[in-house]
């Protein structure tokens, strides 16, 4: 038997949801600049920088410093492209949940409770692009208690989702989730979701090789949209 149970949001969950929300995407900046130290021009720019350097001061130490330095500047840029994501989600859609998702049609906010507490979010609204609204709904805001993660949560949680777009007769889900994300992106591509595209979300991402994935999951028993 689950340890939790799935519910609609209620205003009582209001600071337990955004704290939720916040630590879930913070908690994914040690890993975008990992990916960001892995790639190959970061490893040369940065070998290149210390070359110069080294050259210039006549110094290897002040080289590495150097480098030290930069590695340092770009850890503060990886973190400040996450609180920014998490400021922006905080100030539109999560400062108003009941208005954003529990009033405005074909949308809907749940939160997973355990012991009392909120341990999972999800919700769902009609999406951003035109080319799908009134074809499919997106699935927005999946985050889930490192305590409670292998439990079956994010499952449940996607699955209320599932259902619901199933039941308005709409005809697929679809959702962004970040490249770091990977256990996400195994998440959704076992509830039947698959990449239909990625792209980088501005010039800062793209300096840091940053990018978002899309997903989409055409409904059993639906017609798929045209491919764009």
């Amino acid at each position: 038997m689950a340890s939790y149970r799935i519910r609609q949001y209620r205003d009582q969950d209001y600071d337990a949801v955004r704290t939720l929300f916040a630590r879930g995407i913070l908690e994914h900046a040690p890993a975008g600049y990992r990916h960001f130290l892995r790639s190959a021009w970061a490893q040369l720019g940065l070998l290149v920088f210390f070359v110069a350097v080294r050259a210039a001061a006549g110094c290897w130490v002040l080289g590495l410093g150097a480098v030290a330095l930069v590695l340092a500047a770009t850890w503060l840029l990886v973190r400040s492209f996450s609180t920014s994501y998490v400021r922006q989600a905080l100030s539109t859609d999560l400062c108003d949940i009941t208005a954003s998702y529990l009033r405005a049609p074909d949308s809907c906010f749940w939160v997973a409770e355990a012991g009392g507490s909120v341990v999972g979010m999800v919700a769902v609204a009609p999406p951003q692009d035109p080319a799908e609204r009134g074809v499919a709904l997106e699935l927005k805001r999946m985050s889930v208690s490192k305590d409670y993660r292998g439990r079956g949560v994010s499952k449940a949680l996607c699955g209320e989702v599932l259902r619901f777009a199933r039941a308005r007769g709409y005809g697929a889900v679809v959702l962004s989730t970040s490249m770091v994300q990977v256990a996400a992106q195994r998440l959704y591509e076992g509830q039947g979701f698959k990449k239909v595209g990625a792209f980088s979300p501005s010039l800062l991402g793209s300096l840091l090789c940053f990018q978002i994935f899309h997903y989409r999951c055409d409904l059993p028993g639906r017609t798929a949209a045209p491919p764009r």
